[in-house]
Formats: C-alpha cells, structure tokens, sequence
C-alpha cells in the first residue's frame, strides 16, 4: 500500500500515539475520571502530554501477572517489527482478557501494520466499546478510513479523538485536509 503524504503523516501521528505509548491499569481505573477531565481542560501542551502519557499507563496495566507479561512481549516484539510474534501475544491477551480494551486497541495495531484493514476496525469498535475515551483506537479508526478514502469519516473519527484529548499533535491540521479533501478540493 501506497501512502500520500498527507496519509504518510497521519500514519506517523497514529503510530506514534499507539506504539510509543509507556509499557505498564485498565480502562475501570478510578483515576481515569480525573485525568480525562484534566486532559479536556488542560491549555499547557506539556501538561497534556504527561496527563496523556499517564491515561497509556493506566489503560496498559493488568492486575492479572500473565496477562501483564504477554502485553510486554507484544509491546516489545511489535517495536521491533516482529509482528507476527506481537499478534499472537495480543491475540492470547484478548483471549485471557476479552474487558481489556487495550489488549484490543494493541491488536488492532497490529493487524494495521499487518494491512488486516478490516480485522483492525474490528478490534478498534471492541476497543471503545470498552473505553470509548480511547483517543489511540479513535485516531486509528481515523487512519484506517483516512488509508480507504473515506475522508468524511476519517475527520469524524479524529475530531472524536481531539473531543477527548484537544492536544493531539497534527491531529487538526489533518482534519481540515480530509474535510477540504471531502469536499473535492485538493490538499
């Protein structure tokens, strides 16, 4: 698959947001009200990025000890492109875990850098079915209606993201491309 490089930037964005997230709580944790709603109010862009960096770690962690050491192997196998060994880790965490919405999101990942488009949306809607805040799920439902050319939806998807966390590198830059793109002007 051949990216623009509108689409090539979007993809970096949504990468950068899904894999270069911390490696260690889930989706249930009560700190995640207050950190959400320091997010959506937060006007210091460094600010934002640590309250971000610490809903990754909170969505990251399981109780469960086995569960917990095959998000690690997945994590480090798909940093080093190993993603075969990073599917079937994620894949035996959705298995033991089905209410872990990032053992989900991290699979849909996956199956994107696969080019599994479709089971990646798949993943993704288990995803926010579980955490609907999950701006990482909702940027990459972005980009893979973005890589279809489905540029209506893709900006849908991102501004959803951005209703979460308002501070998402490049995120509406990109929108303002796909609604231009939506309305048959070029980028």
């Amino acid at each position: 698959m051949i990216l623009s490089t509108s689409r090539l930037s979007a993809a970096l964005l949504a990468a950068a947001l899904l894999i270069a997230s911390p490696a260690v709580a889930d989706q249930r944790d009560e700190k995640l009200p207050t950190l959400f709603s320091k997010l959506a109010s937060s006007t210091d862009l460094s600010v934002a990025n640590k309250l971000a960096s610490d809903i990754w770690s909170v969505w990251l962690h399981h109780d469960d000890a086995e569960v917990a050491r095959f998000m690690t192997i997945g994590i480090s196998a798909m940093n080093q492109r190993n993603l075969e060994v990073a599917y079937n880790a994620f894949d035996h965490v959705v298995g033991m875990a089905p209410d872990f919405a990032e053992g989900w999101n991290k699979r849909a990942t996956v199956n994107f850098m696969l080019d599994r488009v479709d089971a990646s949306m798949r993943d993704i809607e288990r995803t926010l079915a579980l955490e609907p805040r999950h701006f990482g799920a909702l940027s990459g439902m972005g980009l893979i209606f973005d890589t279809i050319g489905n540029p209506g939806a893709a900006a849908d998807a991102w501004e959803k993201a951005l209703g979460v966390h308002p501070h998402i590198q490049g995120a509406r830059k990109r929108i303002k491309d796909l609604r231009r793109q939506q309305r048959g002007r070029p980028i």
